[in-house]
């Protein structure tokens, strides 16, 4: 199920290994026979034929077939019982199998508290976002796990075989409920929501670890878009006003309608899963419908500790992302679903308190880091919010020497400064604090018999255009046990010196914002 990729170079050739099933999922090691299944089973006989080599295999741009397929392997494999009718999302049962295993590896980490815990024997409780007729989150999370769920969705088609599908399997009927989503009802923000859509194997994982704010965010509701503002949804409520209150969940989960309209779902002419307009198409696609899960998030911060979403386009990763910089989570995870030729990757963020520090590898091995300022105010250059830095890393008694005419800044620091960082309030930096720091001359890092334990960093800013500038970290000690800190020392230093130095953005209403990205 798996695959590996080989680059070739002029010396020799290197293995690029691509990310494989999950080791826990039960194709794993054995992929279905599809031979032994129409052995089995009459009804999936007919579809199954014979390649020229002798493999058995199925058509995969018949519907029936692929529906047949689900169906044997449903109940071959997790004694489930299970149909659906004609043009609705059919699943991939392997690939749905990755997604619930690694929501498993989320709830067993120790990266976030548990609050939700309240004794020995407390069942794992999840929230399955447009369910489908297929239900198959549900159904899969409680035969394998004995997870309870709330499976919503908004049409009565989906609505009525999800009950089927939980009912003709009553040995966890009592762990899924189906819940009704009121297409006209109120949504989160107070304004009457319309009628509209509700709207392949392991896993390699990408952590990044972003800093809560001190305080609420505020931002424009709903969330624009980066890429285009009249990417915003507008259809029935997602999680704010369908989960009800005083309701608490371990997790949500979502396969949210990846397509912006249906001549987008036909341009894959490989396969034939089926699905319902309302089950692939939104406006703006997924990435409106998941920034409005990103949304309700921040509505609900706590009562859910995991939110995650499977997402189609790796393009619309990095946007989501910073929309949840924006809202203040304090964890993200990611990773990529390899079935076959099929990726799709899996966003994953919570707003629980952090267990412990974080830091994605990748992020780790970088050895630059840069952001941009936008939007400053008149009063202030590069030298002021160079100024700044100084007393972001002197005020938590750090070593600094600036080269004030190559706008450089070249600093030493200690796990014990680094820590007073992280642990101070942004309240308390925002103002300059008195500290003594060393101008020089010399571009060079004055570093060269820095400690094992510390670590040197050089700052830089550059003008680009007016009103913008550019911040770059520079890490000169790789080696140093003290490098895993950059990536997050950094971000807070990105976090005050927007809140110094950008402008406020003002909405048609007259209220401002910050200008966060």
């Amino acid at each position: 199920m798996g695959s590996k990729k080989k680059r070739k170079r002029k010396r020799g050739v290197v293995l690029v290994e691509r990310p494989t099933i999950h080791p826990r999922n039960k194709y794993s090691d054995n992929p279905p026979d599809f031979a032994q299944l129409a052995s089995l089973y009459p009804y999936f006989e007919p579809f199954v034929f014979y390649s020229r080599d002798g493999r058995p295999r199925i058509d995969w741009t018949d519907f029936n077939a692929t529906r047949e397929l689900t169906r044997v392997l449903l109940l071959h494999d997790h004694s489930l019982n299970w149909w659906i009718p004609d043009g609705q999302l059919c699943p991939t049962v392997p690939n749905r199998s990755n997604y619930i295993h690694w929501i498993e590896d989320l709830l067993s980490s120790d990266i976030i508290t548990n609050t939700h815990a309240k004794g020995d024997g407390e069942v794992v409780r999840g929230f399955d976002i447009g369910t489908g007729a297929n239900c198959i989150y549900p159904l899969l999370g409680a035969s394998l796990l004995g997870w309870r769920f709330v499976g919503s969705d908004v049409t009565d088609v989906a609505l009525e075989w999800a009950e089927r599908n939980v009912k003709n399997n009553p040995h966890i009927s009592g762990l899924i409920e189906i819940r009704k989503v009121e297409s006209g009802k109120m949504t989160s923000y107070g304004e009457e929501s319309c009628e509209g859509q509700l709207v392949d194997s392991g896993s390699n994982t990408l952590t990044h670890e972003i800093e809560a704010r001190n305080s609420e965010p505020d931002f424009l509701r709903p969330l624009e878009l980066h890429s285009n503002v009249n990417k915003s949804y507008h259809g029935p409520p997602v999680l704010y006003g369908v989960v009800r209150d005083g309701e608490e969940f371990d997790f949500c989960m979502c396969n949210p309608p990846f397509f912006e309209s249906m001549e987008e779902v036909g341009l894959n002419p490989k396969t034939s899963c089926g699905g319902t307009p309302e089950e692939m198409v939104c406006p703006g696609g997924e990435e409106a419908f998941i920034s409005r899960i990103i949304q309700d998030s921040f509505e609900l911060k706590q009562s859910i500790r995991w939110y995650t979403s499977m997402v189609g386009r790796k393009s619309n990763m990095k946007i989501l992302m910073s929309k949840l910089r924006e809202v203040g989570v304090t964890i993200v995870k990611t990773t990529e679903f390899v079935q076959g030729q099929t990726c799709r990757w899996g966003l994953a963020w919570s707003f629980m308190p952090p267990a412990k520090k974080v830091i994605s590898s990748h992020v780790a091995e970088k050895s630059v880091l840069s952001f941009t300022l936008e939007g400053l105010h008149r009063q202030y250059s590069a030298i002021h919010v160079l100024q700044s830095v100084v007393t972001f890393f002197c005020g938590a008694g750090a070593t600094c020497k600036s080269n004030a005419s190559a706008f450089t800044l070249d600093i030493t620091a200690s796990n014990d400064h680094f820590d007073a960082i992280l642990k101070n309030e942004l309240s308390n930096l925002r103002e300059p604090a008195p500290c003594q720091y060393k101008e020089v001359v010399s571009n060079g890092s004055g570093c060269s018999h820095l400690p094992l334990n510390d670590l040197s960093l050089r700052i830089t800013v550059f003008q680009q255009i007016p009103g913008t500038l550019l911040v770059r970290g520079s890490l000169q000690h790789r080696e140093s046990p003290a490098a895993g800190a950059f990536p997050s020392i950094f971000l807070r230093l990105e976090e005050v010196l927007k809140l110094k130095f950008c402008r406020e953005k003002t909405s048609a209403g007259g209220s401002s914002i910050n200008r966060a990205r």
